[in-house]
């Protein structure tokens, strides 16, 4: 048989299920799905997302305000703030927005490579051998310099989030120490 009288009652036959299934849409009355043409009565789709749009569940914005501002309290930045009222849409795209940029730089720490390298000399992110804890082996008075916060939070670092302890490393480094906490993991990785 040729391929081209195969296709041709293949095609006829799918065009007369799709007439068939546009039909009993139609007939059923789900709204949405008939063929009936657009009147002035029904409203453009960007109106409708404006409406939808106006009840917004408070506990969303709440869920991405605070998730902003846990990720900028361990990145050591100052909380971000606005004036809409969290029902409003305009909160819930503020904060969206903020959630999704704050995210993106809390997964890219500036020197994020030197101390994935510092890392892989020093231990395991649950490391919990004393007197040094976590990934970068972080002792007590390094916890408690750079971040005192996080450390009566959670814990020991062998109880934080990898990128939680990138990120203290990271204000260690800002405050003018360097990389000095890991002479011999630097040296080696080629930083001091």
């Amino acid at each position: 048989m040729k391929p081209k009288r195969f296709l041709l009652p293949v095609v006829a036959l799918a065009l007369v299920g799709a007439a068939a299934v546009a039909a009993l849409a139609a007939a059923s009355g789900v709204p949405g799905r008939s063929a009936a043409p657009a009147t002035s009565k029904t409203r453009p789709a960007a109106k409708m997302t404006r409406h939808r749009l106006r009840h917004v569940d408070p506990a969303v914005v709440r869920r991405l305000r605070s998730a902003t501002w846990r990720w900028q309290a361990v990145m050591g930045l100052r909380r971000a703030q606005s004036v809409a009222a969290l029902r409003t849409p305009r909160a819930l795209r503020y904060w969206r927005r903020q959630a999704r940029r704050t995210r993106w730089l809390a997964v890219h720490p500036p020197h994020k490579a030197a101390l994935l390298c510092i890392h892989r000399l020093e231990g395991s992110w649950a490391d919990s051998g004393d007197p040094y804890w976590g990934g970068l082996q972080m002792d007590r008075s390094f916890m408690q310099t750079y971040a005192p916060a996080v450390l009566l939070r959670r814990g020991w670092a062998n109880r934080w989030t990898p990128l939680e302890q990138l990120w203290v490393a990271e204000r260690a480094l800002r405050s003018g120490r360097g990389y000095s906490p890991w002479p011999n993991t630097a040296r080696y990785c080629g930083l001091l």
